[in-house]
């Protein structure tokens, strides 16, 4: 899966992952491979993912998360 993590100031994150966690506003859920395409809105809290066996996080206040073929795109606030 690729992973593009936007801001309005820059790119945080653009590669490969492993799976991704994300703080929809209904509730935290999980991207792995082969996920259902979905758009969700984003509240405050951390982006999670994992890439070659590690965890990354990312703080974010907000956003919006577009899952589509194995392609995540996030624009955080």
């Amino acid at each position: 899966m690729i992973l593009r993590i936007l801001s309005i100031e820059k790119t945080i994150f653009n590669g490969p992952v492993e799976q991704v966690e994300l703080p929809g506003t209904c509730g935290r859920f999980v991207i792995l491979e082969g996920h259902a395409p979905l758009i969700s809105t984003l509240e405050n809290g951390e982006i999670v993912y994992q890439k070659d066996g590690q965890k990354v996080r990312v703080a974010i206040t907000g956003g919006l998360a577009e899952v589509r073929e194995n392609r995540i795109s996030v624009c955080i606030n």
